[in-house]
C-alpha cells in the first residue's frame, strides 16, 4: 500500500536548494565552453574549443571528486546543515570569479571554488534529506522528487541562461549563477528551522551505535560471495567508465561543431537562433517528461510471470541506446553532406542519449547498496564516484583527440565501442545477477 504520509517541510527547503543550485551549475557547465572559446572581441577568452572541452570537464570532474572529502568533514567533524550553506557561498564566490574571469587561471580558480563549494554541499544535502524521514519505505519516493527538483532547475537554468547570455554575454550570465547561490544560502538559513535535529552533529557521532556494530562487523574476513561482489562492482565500475565519458563527449560537438562561426547545423527558426544551451535543456526535459514512462514501463514489465528486466539487462540496453545515439550522430554528419543539417537531427540524438542515460543512471547507487558489503560500503561508494571521475576527466581530452579525425569516422568508431561493451554487459548478466541470488548466499554459509 503506498505511503501516504505527508513529507516534512524541510524536505522542500532541500529540494529547493538542490534546484537553485543546479540551475546554476549546469548553465556553468555550458557558460564555461562557450565563454572559453568566444573572441576576446566578443567577451570571451579566444581559447580553443578543445581548451573549452577540458575546462567543461574539469567543473565536472572536480565536483564529483570533492564530495568524497566533504562527505568525510560531515562524518566525522562538522555537522552536514552548517555546511552546506558555507557550500553555496563558496559557489556563489567562485561564479562571481567567473563573472570578471579575464584568463584561464581565473576560470580554474572558478571551477576551485564550486569544486570545494560543491563537496560541503551535495553530499550534505543529500543526507540531511535521509534524515528528515523517520519511515524508511518514504524514502525511494522523497528522493525521486527530489530528482524532478534537480531536473527542473537544470532546465530553468541552460533555458534561461542561452537566452540572456546571446544578449548580456557569457561573462554576466556567471553573476546571474552567482546570485542564485546567494539566494540559495538565504533560502536554505530561512528553512533552518524546518530541519530539526537533522545534521546538528557529525553523522559518525550521531550515529556511534551503528558505528560500534560496524567496528565489529570489519573484524571478519569477507566471505566467497562479498569478494566476488567486490569484484563486480570493479567490473560494472569499468562500463561505468566507458558509458559517462561518452555521455559527457556527446555535448561537446554540439557546442563547437554543430553550432559557432562554422557551423554544420541550422539553428535559425525564422529569425531567432536556438541557444545551444538548450540542448541540455532538451535532456534536463527529457527526464522529466519521460522518467514517469519508464516508471510505469518497468512496472509493466515487473507484472510478467518472468518478471522485469535484470539491472544489468537495463545499464546493457542503456549503453546500447547511447551507441545508437552516436550512430544517428554520425550519420547526421554524412547525410547533410555540404549543406547544413535540419537541427530535428538533433533533438533526436538528444532523446536517444537522454534516453539511454535514464535507462542506464539508476545502476550506480542502488547497485553498491544492493553488493556491497556492509563494512565495504563508503569504500565501495567511493570507487563509483572514481570512476565517474575518470569519466568526467578524460571527456575533454577525447574530445581533443576526435578532432584529428572526420567527424563520422570517429563518432562511428565510439558508436561501435558503447554498442559492443553494452552487448557484452548483456552477456554477462547470467554471472552478475547470481550475485543477488539468495540461494548462492545460503550455499557459500553452509560451505563456510
Amino acid at each position: 500500500m503506498e505511503n501516504t504520509q505527508k513529507r516534512p517541510f524541510g524536505f522542500y527547503v532541500c529540494s529547493v536548494a538542490f534546484t537553485l543550485e543546479r540551475f546554476a551549475f549546469y548553465s556553468a557547465k555550458w557558460l564555461i565552453a562557450m565563454f572559453v572559446v568566444a573572441k576576446v572581441v566578443d567577451g570571451g577568452l579566444g581559447l580553443t574549443a578543445a581548451d573549452a572541452a577540458k575546462m567543461s570537464a574539469n567543473l565536472v570532474a572536480f565536483t564529483y571528486l570533492a564530495p568524497l572529502f566533504g562527505g568525510i568533514i560531515s562524518d566525522r567533524f562538522i555537522g552536514a546543515r552548517y555546511l552546506i550553506p558555507v557550500g553555496m557561498i563558496l559557489m556563489g564566490a567562485g561564479y562571481l570569479v567567473g563573472w570578471q574571469a579575464t584568463s584561464a587561471t581565473m576560470v580554474n580558480l572558478m571551477i576551485v571554488l564550486v569544486s570545494i563549494g560543491t563537496g560541503l554541499f551535495k553530499p550534505q544535502t543529500n543526507a540531511l534529506t535521509g534524515r528528515l524521514f523517520d519511515d524508511p519505505k518514504q524514502l525511494d519516493s522523497a528522493f525521486s522528487i527530489q530528482y524532478s527538483f534537480v531536473n527542473v532547475g537544470s532546465f530553468i537554468g541552460t533555458t534561461a541562461i542561452g537566452l540572456i547570455a546571446g544578449s548580456k554575454g557569457y561573462a554576466f550570465c556567471f553573476l546571474i549563477c552567482g546570485i542564485m547561490l546567494f539566494i540559495d544560502a538565504a533560502w536554505f538559513l530561512v528553512g533552518w528551522k524546518f530541519l530539526g535535529d537533522a545534521g546538528k552533529k557529525p553523522f559518525k557521532i550521531d550515529e556511534h551505535k551503528e558505528v560500534k556494530a560496524v567496528k565489529k562487523e570489519e573484524k571478519k574476513p569477507l566471505t566467497s560471495i562479498e569478494k566476488k561482489r567486490v569484484a563486480a562492482i570493479i567490473l560494472v565500475s569499468f562500463f561505468s567508465v566507458v558509458f559517462w565519458v561518452f555521455w559527457y563527449l556527446a555535448y561537446m560537438p554540439v557546442y563547437f561543431y554543430w553550432a559557432g562561426d562554422h557551423a554544420a547545423a541550422n539553428w535559425m527558426i525564422g529569425s531567432f537562433q536556438i541557444p545551444t544551451s538548450w540542448f541540455d535543456s532538451l535532456n534536463a526535459l527529457c527526464c522529466i517528461t519521460l522518467g514517469p514512462v519508464l516508471a510505469a514501463v518497468w512496472a509493466k514489465l515487473a507484472k510478467r510471470p518472468k518478471g522485469d528486466m535484470s539491472m544489468f539487462k537495463k545499464t546493457a540496453l542503456g549503453m546500447i541506446l547511447l551507441g545508437i545515439s552516436y550512430v544517428i550522430f554520425a550519420t547526421a554528419d554524412i547525410a547533410r553532406g555540404g549543406s547544413l543539417l535540419p537541427i530535428v537531427w538533433l533533438v533526436v540524438f538528444g532523446i536517444i542519449l537522454s534516453l539511454g542515460e535514464m535507462v542506464f543512471s539508476p545502476l550506480g547507487n542502488s547497485f553498491i547498496t544492493k553488493f556491497a558489503p556492509p563494512r565495504l560500503l563508503s569504500l565501495m561508494m567511493s570507487v563509483w564516484v572514481l570512476a565517474v571521475f575518470i569519466a568526467a576527466k578524460s571527456y575533454g581530452y577525447i574530445y581533443e583527440f576526435t578532432l584529428k579525425f572526420k567527424f563520422s569516422s570517429a563518432y562511428f568508431t565510439i558508436a561501435a565501442i558503447a554498442i559492443v561493451c553494452g552487448l557484452i554487459l548483456w552477456a554477462l548478466d547470467g554471472k552478475l545477477n547470481s550475485l543477488v541470488v539468495e540461494e548462492e548466499d545460503s550455499k557459500v554459509e553452509q560451505a563456510s
